[in-house]
């Protein structure tokens, strides 16, 4: 996949997120702003109550995609002969895309409703979903090569290193930048400790790093570089200070998708076991779609 077909991959899933967020709100919006006392008596209630031909729809698609979701990545990821199949990374964007997709059509499933058992698998649905969101921010802080296998420290360096030569072989980068832009990144500790002041520090580097940028920038100006040529460097030292800052966090991010798994993964069990048993008595109390 070319970049430009990974940016239209991305894309795709956002606009389609949205697209689809907008609609639900759209078709139901009195509906689901309507005292629940009163809702019974709205025309709408037969098709968008939890039982209705569209909120049981959303319910069912909702579970459906959730469950792709897992299973597919847990698919590409474990299983041995599915390794061929596209890079590691696509497949994580795409769990993640239908498992954002899936909990916003079980929400106007429930329609803003929560009670019982159920409640229970929704709301430990909602910090699977966040606590996603949390262990997205940091897996891209841990350097992975394209497939999204982790590099061990001797690549990162090795790629840290080649970044080096090249500011220097082929745009002729005096030595003094260089050292200069080993020095701007912000080292973190390594005690586990320290995990949460580490996160503060993660985000506080990066208005420090920016400020760098601009004084070496200021730098390769007076070197008379090409606009064109500028740019490239740019990026090179981004891409740099980027390797950098992980191999500082390196520690710390393994320490904190450790911590990650603890929570993402007993509530994603937690949901998907009530999730199941929910299934079970629907079917059973003679709950049915459009089958």
């Amino acid at each position: 996949m070319t970049k430009f077909q990974h940016k239209l991959y991305i894309t795709s899933f956002i606009i389609l997120t949205v697209l689809t967020f907008l609609y639900l709100i759209y078709t139901g919006y009195n509906y689901y702003t309507t005292p629940l006392s009163k809702r019974f008596f709205l025309p709408e209630h037969n098709y968008l109550k939890p039982s209705g031909l569209l909120g049981h729809g959303y319910g069912i698609i909702g579970t459906s995609l959730m469950l792709l979701g897992v299973v597919l990545y847990m698919l590409r990821k474990r299983v041995r002969i599915f390794s061929n199949f596209g890079a590691l990374k696509y497949w994580l964007e795409f769990h993640i895309f239908l498992c954002t997709i899936g909990p916003i059509l079980i929400l106007f499933h429930t329609a803003f409703k929560f009670g019982g058992i159920v409640s229970v698998s929704f709301w430990s649905m909602v910090l699977v979903f966040f606590s996603g969101i949390i262990g997205r921010f940091i897996y891209i802080r841990i350097p992975r090569t394209i497939d999204g296998e982790e590099l061990n420290i001797e690549q990162i360096n090795e790629n840290n290193k080649n970044l080096s030569i090249k500011l220097k072989m082929e745009f002729n980068i005096d030595e003094t930048i260089i050292e200069q832009i080993k020095s701007i990144h912000v080292k973190q500790k390594d005690s586990s400790l320290l995990l949460i002041k580490n996160i503060i520090g993660l985000f506080s580097s990066y208005f420090i790093v920016r400020k760098e940028l601009g004084e070496i920038n200021n730098l390769l100006k007076k070197n008379n570089l090409p606009t064109k040529k500028l740019k490239e460097v740019n990026k090179i030292i981004k891409e740099k200070i980027s390797i950098m800052n992980k191999i500082d966090n390196l520690k710390t991010m393994h320490n904190l998708f450790k911590y990650w798994h603890v929570i993402h993964l007993p509530f994603a069990l937690i949901m998907l076991i009530i999730m199941v048993i929910h299934v079970i008595v629907t079917i059973a109390f003679g709950y049915r779609w459009i089958f």
